[in-house]
């Protein structure tokens, strides 16, 4: 319980913690964007940490002068960081194999496994795409497609148009939202609502799914 509050409080001043971050540390800030994008893509216990918020709020810092971030360099790093991440889920699935289907693990869920399963069944291949785009199911589906064996060339092409498209869109949306005065004083809502609206599909499947279940 206090590991999820310290995540939520995160969520909830990331803001004010990344600009600290980079008065403290200057350029080390690069290194802490790609750490927690690469965390949350590539490590298959990481599905809590901030993915699109993070970028849309990183996208916003760079417009500040003051936060000497560029733009380019920073979309770059998220984009080498999203795309190694999904080669490393990849692998650890395919390693690992279906056993972990067998039963519930602390950080492991079979219940996430399952959903993004669904999302493969639903979308095929394009779920690596489409997943980029959802929290969860973003963490869990490189680790499918790796024990379901989906070639390797096949995945390699669609992270790297996934990673391309999630990243350029919310630092691009941040950069260029991060200018209208409503936004610039009300970041924690705005990273709320694209928490809420990230959700919303993962949230649909699993209605839908027990909507099946009790008419089945």
């Amino acid at each position: 319980m206090e590991f999820i509050k310290t995540i939520l409080d995160l969520l909830l001043h990331l803001e004010d913690f990344l600009r600290s971050f980079i008065h403290d540390n200057g350029i080390l800030i690069y290194g802490l964007f790609f750490l927690i994008v690469f965390a949350e893509t590539g490590l298959v216990v990481m599905p809590f940490l901030p993915g699109d918020s993070l970028l849309f709020i990183a996208g916003m810092l760079a417009h500040d002068a003051d936060s000497g971030l560029n733009p380019f360099l920073l979309i770059a790093t998220f984009i080498i960081a999203a795309f190694l991440g999904d080669n490393t889920n990849y692998f650890i699935g395919k390693t690992i194999g279906a056993k972990v289907f067998t039963r519930d693990y602390r950080f492991l869920k079979r219940s996430h496994l399952t959903q993004t399963q669904d999302f493969f069944a639903k979308h095929g291949g394009k779920t690596i795409i489409y997943a980029r785009f959802v929290p969860i199911v973003r963490t869990f589906a490189p680790f499918v497609a790796g024990v379901g064996s989906m070639p390797y060339r096949k995945f390699i092409s669609l992270s790297v148009l996934g990673a391309i498209l999630w990243v350029v869109g919310f630092v691009t949306a941040g950069y260029l939202l991060g200018q209208i005065d409503w936004v610039k004083h009300n970041v924690t809502k705005m990273a709320l609502g694209i928490v809420f609206l990230s959700v919303v599909p993962v949230l649909l499947e699993v209605l839908k799914g027990k909507k099946a279940k009790i008419q089945g």
